[in-house]
């Protein structure tokens, strides 16, 4: 449960550069992710990534491109599958759960928004320069306990908002 709700939060963030890219490309918008697993292991990740892509009316094939990139678990490839999505011209570049591939897109452009998530400090992780002003163009999730940063996520907005379910309450017969 908490993977899916990691990976709506992060479709959230992506969806949101994807209007002001759409703008600049006049063509269909193409998101980037990188994963260093396998493809298989991870069809449940791609596909809580397309859903939550569809809940907020991107749907691939007919107003978004997802362009795929696993490292099969080798991390030595990731800047190579970084740089070629960076030659694509990507939109926005998704690394959902993994440091390495936040990082090799981080080291692959400048230019191009990248968005991750993590259990863990992402200023320990080298991924941003501080929580309160990550700098750049890297921007994300942090998951570990209850606690998730978003940092100038998006931009052009004044503001950004998570909802978190409640508990469900607990009844004794």
């Amino acid at each position: 449960m908490k993977r899916r709700a990691l990976v709506t939060v992060l479709v959230g963030v992506v969806a949101a550069w994807l209007p002001a890219a759409h703008a600049q490309q006049a063509t269909t918008p193409v998101i980037g992710y990188l994963y260093i697993g396998a493809p298989e292991p991870s069809r449940h990740l791609a596909a809580a990534f397309r859903a939550g892509l569809m809940e907020t009316g991107y749907v691939e094939g007919r107003n978004v491109v997802i362009d795929f990139r696993f490292a099969h678990s080798d991390v030595g490839r990731l800047p190579e599958l970084a740089a070629d999505l960076v030659r694509r011209r990507v939109a926005v570049i998704a690394t959902p759960s993994n440091v390495p591939a936040a990082l090799a897109a981080k080291a692959a452009t400048t230019t191009i928004p990248i968005v991750f998530n993590i259990a863990g400090d992402p200023v320990e992780a080298g991924l941003v320069a501080s929580r309160e002003r990550p700098g750049g163009n890297i921007t994300g999730i942090r998951l570990e306990g209850q606690g998730y940063l978003f940092s100038e996520a998006v931009p052009a907005s004044s503001i950004l908002a998570l909802l978190k379910p409640a508990p469900l309450a607990s009844t004794t017969a």
